[in-house]
């Protein structure tokens, strides 16, 4: 192992709390010149928004070293030239979007791209309902969904996260969704071009067996689950193996040390 992806809500901080010893762990490899990005399915907050964040529990990085789906959705979206989009995402996420034709919030028709995220408690009935009507209008529109995160662990609590809102118009509209974040192969493959390792060379840690762990074993890198955050005890029975279970994020130093001195014997 050469490189790791961190996840952020689950293994650096639980809602709005730090995990005990989380950030001094990443300080430690950081000293270590151990390459790493941070990769979340987060699209409420921009890069920069996650950087302070981060800079706040004590964890130094740049913007530019977080990977989110709003990142490589904007990217991808330039790529292809897009026009008439639809966006449905907080206001922070915006940025990411910088530059493309986007279509005006009250907008029900004329859509190309039609762009969820995770809005929170902006989600009701009129919103889920112009989302429908802006894919119902156009056949060939692309519903690109931003993770599909079922849920996740708030200062309040479980809550539901992108997924189930993308699910509601996926049937109703009867389409497929294009993923640009985690478990989507694409969103893993674009943060390895990023730290420029190959899979087999890096490993990501996250508290989610199958869209943390799961999904990056898919893609051939080895996936260590933490028994913080979402993570359940009948996590480890869904089929999944992750290569190491561990307590929290704080034991990853001694793991990696461990891992580097057999490396060496």
């Amino acid at each position: 192992m050469k490189g790791i992806l961190f996840d952020l809500d689950g293994v650096l901080y639980d809602g709005g709390r730090p995990i005990p010893g989380a950030a001094e762990a990443v300080t430690t490899l950081q000293g270590r010149g151990v390459p790493h990005r941070f990769l979340t399915n987060t699209t409420s907050r921009s890069r920069q928004a996650l950087a302070e964040r981060l800079a706040r529990l004590g964890v130094t990085t740049s913007a530019e070293h977080i990977i989110t789906p709003a990142f490589v959705a904007g990217h991808w979206l330039r790529g292809r030239g897009a026009n008439n989009v639809a966006l449905f995402v907080t206001e922070s996420a915006l940025q990411e979007f910088e530059g493309l034709p986007v279509l005006p919030n009250d907008a029900e028709r004329g859509a190309d791209y039609v762009v969820i995220g995770d809005l929170g408690e902006g989600w009701d009935y009129h919103t889920l309902t112009r989302a429908f009507r802006l894919l119902h209008d156009n056949p060939q529109a692309e519903l690109v969904a931003l993770g599909m995160s079922r849920y996740w662990r708030a200062e309040d609590g479980l809550r539901l996260d992108v997924a189930p809102f993308v699910a509601a118009l996926e049937y109703a509209s009867e389409r497929r969704t294009l993923v640009l974040g985690k478990p989507s192969p694409a969103f893993f493959e674009t943060a390895l071009d990023d730290l420029g390792l190959p899979a087999a060379e890096v490993v990501m840690i996250g508290d989610d067996v199958e869209g943390d762990v799961g999904a990056a074993q898919s893609v051939g890198m080895q996936g260590i689950l933490v028994r913080t955050g979402k993570y359940r005890p009948g996590d480890l029975e869904r089929g999944i193996t992750p290569d190491a279970v561990l307590d929290s994020l704080a034991d990853l130093p001694a793991w990696w040390g461990q891992r580097a001195n057999a490396g060496q014997s």
